[in-house]
């Protein structure tokens, strides 16, 4: 019997792609499926998986498990990105810039899925070039650990940075 931890509760997942995949075997074509499923705390962690199996459920669970092995925590400012940044992965590029208050979430489907899971209120996101999903989202996530923490640059820098997005709650 499996225990659920306190922690696998608390976690959202949304099922970004599944796609029929075939492998070419010995008797013929073997079909199966692929899904790409992002998990996310609604606070600063988010992870992305990607599941295969014979059935759609099975490559769902699969996808979600190997989402919470990866998962990674985003740098915030009061629910926006302390500053713009562009994520890169083979040939696709994100382009995530912090927004003000009351904007939203302005982006497309596998990006926008990422940056809602992560707890992000306020950003503007652009793909640019390739929009296969897993790029896409790899690629996100890459511009997201790019981040830095105002604190610690500000620390590292020894001076005040400007903030253009300021908390108005």
């Amino acid at each position: 019997m499996r225990h659920e931890n306190q922690n696998d509760r608390e976690f959202k997942e949304k099922v970004v792609q599944i796609r029929r995949v075939t492998k070419v075997v010995k008797g013929g074509k073997k079909m199966g499926f692929r899904a790409v499923v992002v998990v996310g705390d609604m606070l600063s962690r988010v992870g992305l998986g990607i599941g295969k199996a014979a059935e759609v459920a099975s490559a769902i669970r699969k996808g979600v498990e190997a989402a919470k092995r990866n998962l990674v925590t985003i740098e915030q400012v009061s629910g926006t990105l302390p500053h713009k940044t562009i994520g890169r992965f083979s040939a696709s590029k994100v382009v995530l810039r912090p927004a003000p208050h009351g904007t939203g979430v302005i982006a497309g489907g596998t990006v926008r899925s990422i940056l809602e899971l992560a707890g992000m209120k306020n950003v503007v996101a652009k793909s640019i070039g390739s929009n296969n999903a897993i790029n896409v989202a790899r690629a996100t996530l890459e511009g997201l650990l790019s981040l830095k923490n105002l604190e610690q640059e500000e620390a590292l820098r020894g001076k005040k940075i400007k903030v253009k997005y300021v908390a108005t709650k």
